[in-house]
């Protein structure tokens, strides 16, 4: 059998940039763990590392964004993802707006959503975070989305996998 980082490595994803804000507190990461939950309402499910600078800015404000990344984008999903908003200002040197509620829109993305904090769930290492969608939209119309596969290793997540069941 394949090792099982391989084997996960099946699934599809996309890959996001998470904005978060509270006031004047701003961050971002970069996610591959977003799934659409519901129609009614329309809701977004982000798995959320605790332990990211960027999760408590994102408790504390009650909302966050959801941009989509382009085909190619990989140095956006890599500066958004191996940097630490602990250390420096991560949306200093990208073109980026606020949304409704303040949270960072991102303007060389896809596409966005907008999403109000609904419900967190502990989900092992991470947590589930709930958003009711409020507003959105396509930025790059005809755009393909970035898929985690394009990522390669970039994150390191083959070493956080067990090595067998």
């Amino acid at each position: 059998m394949s090792e099982i980082a391989d084997l996960f490595r099946q699934l599809t994803f996309g890959v996001y940039v998470v904005g978060v804000a509270d006031g004047e507190r701003r961050d971002a990461f970069t996610a591959a763990w977003v799934v659409q939950t519901s129609f009614e309402p329309l809701m977004l499910a982000v798995s959320v590392n605790p332990q990211n600078a960027s999760h408590p800015i994102l408790r504390a404000g009650g909302s966050f964004t959801v941009n989509v990344l382009r085909q190619g984008q990989i140095e956006l999903a890599r500066w958004f993802g191996t940097r630490s908003g602990r250390d420096e200002d991560k949306l200093v040197e990208v073109r980026w707006h606020p949304g409704r509620r303040g949270a960072p829109i991102l303007d060389d993305s896809l596409a966005y959503f907008e999403c109000e904090l609904g419900a967190t769930l502990p989900a092992g290492d991470h947590e589930l975070v709930l958003g009711t969608v409020i507003d959105g939209g396509i930025l790059a119309p005809g755009s393909a989305p970035m898929t985690y596969a394009e990522t390669g290793e970039m994150d390191g997540s083959r070493e956080l996998f067990p090595r067998r069941f």
